[in-house]
């Protein structure tokens, strides 16, 4: 199994740069095709406190500026990807995580980066992405150039997203110095045991070795945060656990935890 074809999402309110090289090296690492995409909305009509509105020619204005800023972000990525490369470009205008998120049927793997912007139409909104797209999203870690993905942690769960993930984390795991498979919590009867051995079987029969751990501690990402950087892991897998309330997603407290975190990268399913 491999990636043969990776999205890379351009902030618009973001430096291209690393983001780009981030893609780049994946899709020289895996031999896949490359999809630049970048999107940006314009906000909908909305009332001010003086009882006045955003007319049609401001919110034109506006979206001339965002489509200048695409050709762009458009130019930098042509600019930055090798002819070595297959790649292609994509934009609109339009909400950044539904364009993402339509576009993931072409891929087999979405890249962002640590996007900290609370405005939805110019920013992704991580969460919805990965529980929406259904393909894997590898979020970079802050100022990343490089995902080396050396030293892998599995965030374990005997669940369906779990196994979502490593699934399709294959490709990552299968080139990675280490691997470990760690469950967080008190819990620490016999199922559990067997749940980590069964998988590091699973990850065997596919040529990984991984050792397995049973870390003791309430099940919250800061503990999961906690030894991941105790072993130097520069990738967390993991299964994004979350359902909609009032059409907004409610997330799973180790989820919301690595959705948050910037530094580390994080590949998440559902």
């Amino acid at each position: 199994m491999s990636y043969k074809s990776i999205i890379v999402n351009l902030a618009v309110d973001a430096h291209p740069a690393a983001i780009v090289k981030v893609g780049v090296e994946l899709a020289e690492r895996f031999g896949a095709h490359l999809i630049g995409l970048a999107a940006a909305d314009v906000p909908p009509l909305v009332a001010t406190g003086d009882g006045m509105v955003y007319e049609g020619e401001i919110m034109q204005i506006q979206r001339t500026e965002i489509e200048k800023r695409l050709a762009e972000l458009r130019a930098e990525f042509e600019r930055l990807v090798p002819a070595s490369i297959g790649s292609e470009w994509g934009q609109d205008v339009c909400s950044p995580t539904r364009f993402l998120s339509v576009s993931a049927r072409a891929a087999d793997l979405i890249v962002i980066g640590s996007e900290k912007g609370e405005n939805v139409f110019r920013a992704v909104d991580v969460g919805s992405l990965a529980l929406g797209a259904g393909r894997p999203v590898l979020v970079v870690a802050n100022n990343v150039e490089h995902v080396m993905a050396k030293t892998v942690l599995i965030a374990w769960k005997d669940t369906r997203e779990a196994r979502r993930a490593v699934a399709d984390a294959l490709p990552f795991l299968a080139k990675a110095n280490e691997v470990v498979v760690a469950t967080v919590g008190t819990d620490r009867h016999e199922s559990i045991r067997d749940s980590l051995a069964d998988i590091a079987v699973f990850l065997e029969h596919h040529g990984i070795m991984a050792r397995t751990e049973l870390i003791t501690g309430e099940a919250d990402g800061d503990n999961l945060l906690t030894f991941a950087r105790s072993i130097h892991a520069d990738l967390i897998v993991c299964g994004a656990y979350g359902h909609s309330r009032l059409r907004e997603w409610a997330f799973g407290g180790i989820t919301r935890t690595l959705i948050e975190e910037d530094s580390i990268n994080r590949f998440m399913s559902y």
